[in-house]
């Protein structure tokens, strides 16, 4: 697959011209580095730093710029640490942050990267962090992307209208912040209306809140997974991919069992590439479906869990669904 032209071009305001967007990358390894530095410089940035991840340790000022790539494979000891702080200062600066790494750092990567709502990519081929690069351009104030390809263009649109309606269809939202014209995610778009409220009923005009159906039991929803996850022995597992489905069914029997799911865990069980379940977690985050759940015993960890209103939605669903006597899968 050839790099996806990113090129971008400054939108002129009377005279005045918006100038490349400013770059920084840090990267150990140097082949790694200097690829990060091509790409960025072949989308249009203008690159200000380009050094070793080590240098985030010292306590130098160093410019940011608009968008920091960062390579971490392996997390230990101090750079998490610098990894928290980098996360702060992108955030402060309402720069943007695009971090490489790997499944196995993954968890502690996501546990310090609560600020800045970062593009989290795992082990990316070059055309993915251009892509990355892309989204980074098209949400930069003054630029506009001149061309994206067609197939990632439709992608991006289908996810974000395929968990817009799945929202709409669990409901019960009214709770959920607004996101709109905000990029919380490695996307951004409008939040959705609530739109499950008991089909039709205001939920003003009621005087005492119907009651919220139990969760489903989590023996069932675990042999739902094992059911669906078996069809891959016999057909292609891409026929089936719906990772939006698969996330809410592992959380909602983790939530039935009282477990807590790390974000490496519910990659794994939506079926997809670790960089594109990330892309439906934020999503789905965005959509007031899943929420971060910090540890309170220990900064170095983080975990993604249903919010309330999508447990009532999914336990609605079940009650609906078991009383037709339906099969769920």
């Amino acid at each position: 697959m050839p790099p996806a032209n990113f090129a971008y071009a400054p939108v002129e305001a009377g005279d005045a011209v918006t100038l490349p967007l400013a770059l920084s990358v840090f990267a150990d390894r140097a082949m790694v580095r200097t690829q990060m530095r091509e790409d960025a410089e072949l989308a249009g940035f203008r690159i200000v730093a380009a050094e070793p991840v080590d240098s985030l340790l010292d306590d130098a000022i160093r410019p940011l710029g608009d968008v920091v790539l960062l390579d971490c494979p392996d997390m230990a000891g101090a750079r998490l640490a610098a990894l928290a702080r980098l996360d702060m200062r992108v955030a402060n600066a309402g720069a943007q942050l695009i971090v490489s790494t790997s499944l196995d750092a993954l968890d502690a990567v996501f546990a310090c990267l609560d600020q800045s709502a970062p593009q989290i990519l795992i082990a990316p081929s070059r055309a993915e962090r251009m892509i990355a690069l892309g989204r980074a351009l098209a949400h930069a104030p003054g630029l506009h992307v001149r061309e994206l390809e067609e197939q990632d263009r439709l992608t991006l649109l289908r996810l974000t209208e395929q968990v817009a309606q799945l929202a709409q269809r669990l409901g019960g939202l009214e709770g959920a912040p607004a996101t709109a014209g905000r990029a919380k995610g490695a996307f951004r778009f409008e939040s959705p209306r609530p739109a499950f409220a008991a089909q039709g009923d205001d939920p003003g005009d009621r005087l005492v809140a119907p009651a919220r159906p139990a969760l489903p039991d989590a023996r069932m929803i675990r042999q739902i997974i094992r059911n669906r996850q078996a069809r891959a022995r016999f057909f292609d597992g891409e026929l089936f991919a719906d990772p939006a489905w698969d996330i809410l069914l592992d959380l909602t029997a983790a939530r039935a069992e009282h477990a807590r799911v790390s974000v490496t865990s519910l990659c794994i069980a939506s079926g997809v590439p670790p960089t594109t379940a990330l892309r439906w977690i934020g999503q789905m985050t965005d959509a007031g479906l899943l929420k971060r759940v910090e540890d309170p015993s220990d900064r170095r960890r983080a975990f993604i869990a249903l919010t309330d209103s999508a447990a009532d939605g999914i336990s609605r669903y079940f009650a609906q669904v078991g009383a037709g006597g339906l099969a769920v899968v």
